[in-house]
């Protein structure tokens, strides 16, 4: 179950405070992620190892791209659409916001499902006071916001979809859940159906952070405080079990020319980080991964 897999740490990324939200662009052949308190945007080219960096005037915590390369982002205030220039200048629009049912809240975690729609969860950014006042929100394709999906959660994370799209996983990465839930997804609404849960981490090390899905349809979690990924079969069971150099592993995602490299952004801890925490790093898994979903909707030019 434990596999050896070399593990190359992307120093031309740079080092982050909360990296967070890789996502592989293809056609670029390069990694964009963020760095949350840092409220910046980060790409490097992976051919030539040239790092680009843009700034917000907010923290960007998840971001999907559509298909003419403007981004669909969940920041501190709501949902933007934003314009990346070649000149490093982020601008962005206000499309969206939910009504925060508590103070010093943000959007987490999230990405598109597989018809396109921008899914994407709330959470108080105070982890000690453990409040349920988080969410996980729909951005459909018509632009609309939904009300809240799915209440009560802490922290809100691990958003993914089954290759068919029919299971939405979900998971709480906080402390006192350490939880992932499956849930039966309707493709053609977008509407969740029966919650399970999928997996508990109070069985394993670590708690479940980012997350992707591979071909076989097995679920990829980051053991955030582990430094660990663990791959888990469509069964919940666990099948995978890779150490990484860096202790908080925050999301992973596929990418490279043919899918099979996993990239995974780290957190660099206030105290006792080592070398490694905060970096990037890549590994090839032995299986290769799924595309991600552009966003289907129309998005403005900001």
């Amino acid at each position: 179950m434990s596999a050896t897999v070399r593990v190359e740490r992307l120093d031309a990324g740079g080092r982050a405070t909360v990296g967070e939200c890789p996502v592989w662009r293809g056609e670029e052949n390069a990694l964009y992620w963020v760095d949350i308190p840092a409220r910046r945007m980060v790409r490097l080219d992976i051919g030539t190892a040239r790092r680009t960096e843009w700034a917000f005037d907010e923290q960007v915590a998840c971001f999907a791209f559509d298909s003419a390369g403007r981004v669909v982002a969940g920041m501190e205030s709501g949902v933007f659409a934003v314009t990346l220039s070649d000149a490093n200048e982020a601008r962005a629009i206000a499309l969206a916001a939910p009504e925060f049912p508590a103070s010093g809240m943000r959007f987490n975690d999230g990405r598109c499902d597989r018809q396109g729609r921008f899914w994407a969860g709330t959470m108080v950014q105070d982890m000690s006071l453990a409040s349920t006042a988080g969410a996980l929100y729909r951005f459909d394709e018509k632009g609309t916001l939904s009300a809240p999906v799915v209440e009560g959660l802490i922290t809100q994370n691990g958003l993914a979809w089954s290759p068919d799209g029919r299971t939405m996983y979900l998971s709480d990465s906080h402390p006192q859940r350490r939880l992932v839930w499956a849930f039966d997804f309707g493709p053609e609404t977008g509407t969740p159906g029966a919650q399970r849960v999928f997996a508990d981490l109070h069985d394993y090390a670590g708690r479940p952070d980012g997350a992707a899905v591979d071909v076989d349809g097995c679920y990829w979690t980051c053991a955030n405080d582990a430094g660990r990924l663990l791959r888990f079969t469509p069964q919940g069971r666990l099948d995978r079990e890779i150490a990484l150099p860096a202790s908080k592993p925050s999301m992973c995602a596929f990418g490279g020319a043919d899918l099979k490299t996993l990239f995974v952004t780290t957190i660099r801890p206030a105290t006792n980080a080592t070398e490694d925490d905060g970096f990037v790093f890549a590994l090839n898994p032995g299986v290769q991964g799924l595309p991600e979903p552009n966003y289907a909707g129309v998005l403005p030019v900001a």
